[in-house]
């Protein structure tokens, strides 16, 4: 009885594994039949290679557009994946359109406004790449400081000119100081000699109110703005003197 046992067992094991791998080569076969080869899609109109694509069940997606001498104008450049490589049915190819060669230099958009360079790049055919801001100080607020490719460039990859901005509140912020218990007349000093002015400044008598119990005639007791505050070059500072 035991041995007939085992060998139900046995059978039942063959026949397990028997079924597994034959179930793993119907699935490997099953991927298989789902996979074809990437076309060669270059030199070819986008339109002309959405129908190569799509005839082998793939999707074409034109990603961007770059110059090219030896891509006529309106061809795909570069594609990926590359060409006979495997991918499954319903995969993304992924292409660039060749504008042809470079006609036209990159404008110098340098120091104009965001509109101005906008209407330099749209007429020349080319278009705004990366936009982002900066704090630069002294230069005009919301203007180009900086651009990619450079001006005048006649050898740029992509119609895409990046562009860096100078912050619209462009103006250098400082630090305010703690100046109380301090000289004004020192004080008054070093202030102008940073390149800050003078406002009004107030002899008061000590009293609780202001802090200035223990202020020595001809020092600090407050200030404005107050110590800590953020002001820009040139701005007024005003103290109240103990007498």
């Amino acid at each position: 009885m035991l041995r007939k046992l085992v060998k139900y067992t046995f059978r039942a094991l063959v026949l397990l594994l028997v079924f597994l791998a034959a179930a793993l080569l119907a699935m490997r076969f099953a991927i298989q039949g789902r996979e074809v080869k990437v076309p060669r899609l270059t030199g070819l109109t986008p339109s002309e290679a959405e129908r190569v694509a799509n005839s082998d069940g793939l999707v074409l997606s034109v990603e961007s557009r770059f110059y090219s001498p030896a891509v006529p104008e309106g061809r795909i450049v570069s594609q990926a994946p590359a060409p006979d490589a495997p991918v499954r049915r319903g995969w993304k190819v992924r292409v660039a359109e060749s504008l042809g060669p470079q006609r036209a230099a990159v404008p110098n958009l340098i120091g104009q406004s965001e509109h101005a360079a906008g209407i330099n790049i749209s007429r020349r055919g080319l278009e705004i790449g990366t936009v982002a801001t900066v704090h630069v100080p002294g230069a005009q607020p919301d203007t180009v400081v900086s651009q990619n490719p450079s001006p005048n460039a006649t050898e740029a990859a992509s119609p895409r000119v990046g562009l860096l901005f100078s912050a619209a509140d462009n103006a250098q912020l400082y630090v305010m100081p703690n100046f109380v218990g301090k000289s004004v007349a020192e004080t008054s000093t070093a202030v102008l000699k940073a390149g800050f002015t003078i406002g009004k400044v107030r002899e008061v008598t000590a009293t609780a109110d202001n802090n200035s119990s223990v202020a020595v005639a001809g020092t600090i007791v407050r200030q404005y703005p107050p110590a800590g505050q953020r002001i820009a070059a040139g701005a007024a500072i005003s103290f109240d003197v103990g007498k």
